[in-house]
């Protein structure tokens, strides 16, 4: 893409003193941070800046705009169907499906405009009215826009044809006609109506020659003295030679005729047939594709490319679409005669006649301010095949470049951010990336939209994003003190040591309380308690539980002794562990075999020998002399189960 022919446009922020102070910029991918620093560009520093307050810039308001977020919405699952039809798109239907595409994109911008309308009539606050009234006009011209771009470059009109679908594009975007034809027709005596002449002439100007006749007959039937001429008339309107859509005659067929029709009316005008009538005679000077008698009913025509049409249509109904741009120079020419510059519109228009797709797409870039209209349209038009040659110079093509735009601009908002990742991943080359660094961005200010942006990334498979959003999660359960849920997002993220955290906070609070929250995932851990030791510890000691409370001592012994002579318990913890063996020590049946009993007294010992040394008096030693006088009792009981053991084994081997 070319660079820009002027300078960007200036944003002004209330209060700000960019010409006196040095400024503090900070980007985001959808917002801007501004400040003024105390930095002076010429003079000393101040101690602060004038103006204290930190301001947000948006790049893309419009996803604001909840009229537009509609248009959004709608459009994005007509993009969303077009991927994932391309595959079958072949052969003429290919051309059928891509130009009913475009229908529906302009009747999602038709119905936005529409509602837009109504909200700006029904706006009370008079600044509101006309932000709503300037919102229609720039939905109307993208409309405008899209249609012409829909005729030349999707449904590539011949010569011919063309020319009935301009008229069409003209008709539909002039809508005032109608409701004057109404007003018309709606009174007592519609040729004395001060309007009569303005709406027969906008008819003829439309190429509307049929109802123009009609209202011609009720001139006729009113005024005898010019019903001769409204009859010559109107049997030049009806014998006007068109190319209808289902007629099968040739062009050089039609000019032929049209040249003979063009002859009689001037043949007529020569005549003076209409003189005694200047609006009859000034129709027919239409007719003739006179420019001077076009160019008086600029009112009428209301801008340069309906001048355009109308002159095409009385004076070059069979152009070729290559010349169109040749008369759409000088119909601009002509309509503006050199009293006023062309707007962005009429470049953008022009552009597109000249058939130049990249300077229609570049043009309108700089005329939006938002870059919804160009990224669908250069998406439509590639599935056409239209800009398979233009590449950009930092590794994308045009198409792909505009979808990151909008995509990113999505991402700003914090609901239509789901659409962007669909505009993602239709980006084959930088798609995946960009969706990469955008979607750590998203606060996940809910657990419900945390879950959204999860499925996302699961479906995507981006791991990193998945361990991330995660940690995060877990995190947040932590400062909460919601335990089950920490270790759950810390599973899930393959976190060991956030799994080891919250595994040491869970054994904690048993410390505290004698019993653990969260049973249920406790329980069902499975395969992932092999994460982490300290994870691995959690579940087996649970599981000792269930055992012991299940009755099942011969394999809670066996468990709680693996638990001690595997290392993976801390140490803080072995006290318990041991002290847990009480219970099964003194059972009336021997659960602990001699030999098991000889490692928990190896395993006793083990843990007297590390025991740290209180310094202080007062509450740390009355912990130790309690700690003590456990392990003493331990030791009796070690020292009975190991006889009754020993008495026990040695009566097996003898029977």
């Amino acid at each position: 893409m070319e660079e820009l022919d002027g300078e960007p446009t200036v944003t002004l922020i209330p209060g700000v003193n960019s010409k006196k102070k040095q400024m503090c910029f900070d980007w985001g991918p959808g917002e801007m941070l501004v400040c003024e620093t105390s930095f002076n560009k010429k003079e000393k520093s101040e101690t602060e800046p004038g103006c204290p307050f930190i301001y947000i810039i948006r790049k893309d308001i419009d996803v604001y705009s909840q009229i537009l977020r509609k248009l959004f919405n709608e459009s994005h699952g007509i993009f969303v169907g077009l991927q994932r039809i391309e595959e079958e798109l072949t052969g003429k239907s290919r051309k059928a499906q891509l130009v009913r595409v475009s229908k529906n994109y302009r009747s999602v911008i038709r119905a936005c405009m529409e509602e837009m309308h109504q909200v700006a009539i029904g706006a009370k606050d008079p600044a509101c009215g006309r932000q709503f009234s300037s919102q229609v006009s720039i939905l109307s011209a993208m409309e405008l826009i899209w249609n012409l771009c829909e005729i030349l470059f999707i449904e590539v009109a011949p010569a011919g044809p063309l020319l009935l679908h301009l008229l069409d594009w003209v008709r539909l975007h002039v809508c005032e006609v109608d409701s004057l034809l109404a007003d018309v027709l709606g009174s007592e005596n519609p040729s004395k109506h001060e309007s009569f002449w303005k709406l027969v002439t906008i008819l003829v100007l439309q190429g509307r020659l049929d109802e123009a006749r009609q209202m011609l007959s009720k001139e006729a039937d009113a005024s005898p003295s010019s019903a001769g001429m409204c009859r010559i008339l109107g049997d030049l309107m009806r014998t006007m030679p068109v190319l209808s859509p289902g007629n099968t005659q040739t062009l050089t067929e039609l000019e032929l005729k049209w040249q003979h029709w063009h002859e009689e009316c001037e043949r007529h005008l020569q005549d003076s047939t209409f003189a005694a009538s200047p609006h009859l005679e000034s129709l027919c000077k239409i007719m003739l594709g006179d420019e001077a008698a076009l160019l008086e009913q600029k009112e009428l025509l209301n801008n340069w490319y309906h001048f355009l049409v109308t002159r095409l249509l009385y004076s070059h109904p069979t152009v070729k679409p290559i010349d169109l741009h040749l008369y759409a120079q000088s119909s601009l020419d002509l309509f503006l005669g050199g009293e006023s510059s062309p707007e962005p519109l009429d470049n953008i228009l022009l552009a597109a006649f000249e058939f130049d797709i990249h300077q229609v797409i570049k043009e309108c870039s700089i005329a939006l301010s938002n870059w919804w209209f160009v990224a669908h349209l250069t998406d439509l038009l590639d599935h056409c095949k239209l800009l398979q040659s233009h590449n950009l110079y930092f590794g994308s093509n045009m198409r792909e470049f505009l979808l990151l735009e909008y995509a990113s601009g999505l991402f700003a908002h914090h609901s239509l951010w789901q659409l962007g990742v669909d505009y993602f991943d239709y980006c084959p080359e930088l798609g995946r990336v960009s969706l990469e660094l955008h979607i750590e961005r998203i606060p996940l200010s809910t657990e419900q939209k945390a879950l959204k942006v999860l499925r996302i990334c699961e479906q995507r498979q981006m791991t990193e994003q998945v361990r991330s959003i995660c940690k995060i999660l877990a995190m947040k359960a932590v400062r909460n003190n919601r335990l089950g849920s920490a270790l759950s997002w810390s599973i899930r993220a393959k976190d060991a040591a956030f799994a080891t955290l919250v595994s040491d906070r869970f054994l904690r609070d048993y410390c505290e309380r004698g019993s653990f929250s969260d049973l249920d995932l406790i329980d069902n851990l499975g395969p992932a308690m092999m994460l982490s030791d300290r994870l691995t510890f959690l579940g087996k000691y649970r599981e000792f539980h269930r055992f012991y409370g299940e009755k099942r001592l011969t394999d809670a012994a066996s468990l709680l002794l693996s638990l001690m002579t595997s290392q993976i318990a801390p140490r803080s913890f072995w006290v318990i562990l041991l002290i847990d063996a009480l219970p099964l020590l003194e059972e009336k049946e021997v659960v602990f075999s001699a030999e098991q009993t000889y490692e928990l007294m190896r395993c006793l010992e083990d843990f007297a020998s590390r025991r740290p040394v209180w310094r202080e008096p007062g509450v740390q030693q009355l912990q130790e002399d309690v700690e003590n006088t456990k392990l003493e009792m331990l030791r009796l009981a070690l020292a009975r189960n190991l006889g009754r053991a020993i008495i026990k084994e040695g009566s097996l081997e003898g029977s």
